[in-house]
């Protein structure tokens, strides 16, 4: 890489994708992982990773979202994002469709079926050279690129996430969630925040897996579990420090697990909606700084939790029962952002 990267899965985990804002290039990795449905199983089959010679180039690529079987590129300095398709890059083809984006902006795109939910940039404010307008709302785009209805409002949309069926999005006022519609489209609805809130907004989004649920920041020191089809929606979750990060266990869907500057991990129970426990696993690492700067990343597999260690090079992986250390992966440079993919399988 040519410098930071963000790190994405697509929802198969047979691709990885390597962000890198800077150098205006985002990369693909074939991770090896492949899976075959039989009906009551799947088979796995496991080949070695591979640098694949598919690129995508754009001005400032951003955010990178995975849904079925293609991914959805985000570029920040231009008028456009990419649908593409995952089985195209993997034989080393690119098969994409543009999505306008109306004008340059720090912005996401989502699929939900054939209709496109991006968000809508101010197009009445003027922005000096290096700064991009804020993001005003939601659009949603049918299959022909043609934009259904008015802009649903989201003031600063930034996060998003899928559960289930749904698609939610933070905002300055609430969480707008999107379902799936009939001959219309999708139906949008926002939730806003409790009256009773502490001053706050979400910018960051997870969606569960097994259960319908969104676990969302609500400032630096708060979570929110959002579940859209109850009265009250929210469920507010202090936390002892501003977290650094936070990530959800697929395999254990009612555990969450946050790291906090003081360098403790702490499991959340979603269903009680309380910390249950916590260790101290790193060093501090305060957030004050560029939000760039080397900072420890989460990341869920086989029953384990990897925390991404840059100071020390290192990626600790931790039992999430005890919380104990249970070994230490080496790696060069200063590890940071981190994806795990893989699954279980058969294997004839």
């Amino acid at each position: 890489v040519q410098g930071y990267s963000a790190l994405t899965a697509s929802a198969s985990g047979r691709t990885v994708f390597a962000a890198q804002a800077e150098a205006n290039v985002i990369n693909a990795i074939k991770t090896g992982i492949n899976f075959s449905d039989h009906g009551d199983h799947q088979d796995v089959g496991v080949e070695e990773s591979a640098l694949l010679p598919v690129k995508f180039e754009g001005q400032r690529p951003g955010h990178v979202v995975p849904h079925d079987d293609h991914v959805i590129l985000f570029y920040d300095r231009e008028d456009k994002a990419e649908i593409v398709d995952e089985a195209a890059i993997l034989e080393g083809k690119i098969e994409k469709r543009a999505v306008d984006t109306i004008k340059a902006h720090h912005g996401v795109a989502v699929t939900l079926g054939r209709p496109v939910l991006v968000s809508g940039p101010n197009t009445d404010v003027e922005t000096k050279a290096d700064e991009l307008p804020p993001r005003v709302g939601l659009r949603i785009l049918d299959d022909k690129g043609e934009q259904v209805g008015d802009i649903a409002k989201c003031t600063d949309l930034h996060g998003e996430a899928t559960s289930a069926r749904l698609v939610a999005f933070g905002c300055k006022e609430g969480v707008l969630v999107a379902r799936p519609g009939g001959a219309d489209g999708p139906v949008v609805e926002m939730l806003p925040y409790p009256a009773g809130f502490p001053k706050g907004y979400t910018g960051t989004l997870l969606g569960g897996k097994a259960m319908q649920f969104f676990l969302g920041n609500y400032g630096d020191d708060k979570l929110v579990i959002i579940d859209p089809e109850e009265k009250e929606p929210y469920r507010l979750v202090e936390l002892p420090t501003r977290r650094v990060d936070f990530v959800l266990d697929n395999a254990n869907p009612r555990n969450a697990y946050i790291l906090t500057e003081d360098g403790n991990l702490s499991v959340l129970d979603i269903l009680r909606a309380e910390i249950v426990r916590h260790a101290k696993v790193t060093e501090p690492y305060s957030k004050d700084g560029h939000w760039r700067d080397p900072r420890p990343r989460l990341a869920v597999a086989d029953g384990q939790i990897a925390i991404t260690d840059p100071r020390h090079s290192l990626v600790r992986i931790i039992d999430p029962q005890s919380l104990k250390e249970v070994r230490t992966v080496p790696v060069e440079g200063q590890p940071f952002s981190i994806v795990a993919v893989g699954g279980s399988g058969a294997t004839h």
